[in-house]
């Protein structure tokens, strides 16, 4: 399956955000992309950094965009991935899977604290989908800091697992962006399964755009605070001696022998 990922400069003009997105996923078309992952709140803007908070996003745009990258996703054959705000009983945090031809499935972002807490309900699903014969995770920004996030996906044999942010800063913390990025190895070594992350870029890009193998191996990184498309091409494959050694101490210790 070819990947792509998207980062960009997500605002609070939601105009804006699905010029590029469509842009993207047209592009991504074009260069034979089966899927694309585009960062947290990428349609609506992130609060309150982009808007003040959940409550000031114009729900009734959101169909209509949905609508569109739905039309885009059947005549091209791709799979998106895209976070928005969103709105089921109360305000939600939730990463859209828009696949051809397949009624529209989500993910609502669990791990909550701050600024999350202070404008969403905490997600109640597992955030896992089958996309071209791939099992595949999906997890929201904060959530990478903890590893038990990812056992679940472990547990369920994920092939794949996905994981948006909208990871920023006011100022160039380069250290933040280290420490990010090391849990993401983090947690696709000790998962034995593959990730592949994407964030947004403004002010400053605090989290990764990269493809990480099972192994724990950054195998494609964009550069920060630019905005571009990362492709990948991903085959699963066969676990080597390593991954073989960590994926049986992990049965081990979970109880799926």
């Amino acid at each position: 399956m070819r990947l792509a990922a998207y980062q960009f400069d997500v605002s609070g003009d939601v105009k804006k955000n699905t010029e590029k997105i469509i842009n993207a996923v047209v592009k991504a078309a074009e260069n034979k992309a089966d899927f694309i992952a585009f960062p947290e709140c990428a349609i609506s803007g992130y609060p309150p950094t982009d808007l003040a908070s959940s409550k000031d996003f114009d729900l009734k745009a959101l169909p209509a965009v949905l609508k569109e990258l739905q039309e885009l996703s059947d005549a091209h054959k791709i799979t998106i991935l895209v976070g928005s705000i969103a709105f089921d009983e109360t305000y939600v945090n939730r990463a859209f899977l828009i696949a051809p031809k397949r009624d529209i499935r989500h993910y609502d972002k669990r791990a909550l604290y701050g600024w999350d807490s202070e404008n969403f309900a905490r997600g109640n699903n597992d955030g896992i989908f089958e996309i071209n014969g791939l099992k595949v995770g999906v997890r929201i920004c904060f959530e990478a800091r903890f590893p038990e996030y990812f056992r679940e996906l472990y547990k369920e044999n994920t092939d794949l697992n996905v994981v948006i942010f909208y990871a920023v800063s006011d100022t160039d913390e380069t250290d933040k962006y280290n420490v990010l990025r090391s849990h993401l190895i983090s947690r696709a070594a000790e998962n034995v399964t593959p990730i592949l992350s994407v964030d947004a870029i403004t002010p400053f890009q605090s989290a990764p755009t990269c493809f990480i193998n099972a192994s724990g191996k950054v195998l494609k990184e964009l550069d920060r605070n630019k905005e571009e498309i990362l492709f990948y091409d991903f085959e699963k494959s066969e676990l080597n001696f390593g991954e073989l050694g960590r994926k049986r101490e992990s049965d081990h210790l979970l109880g799926l022998e």
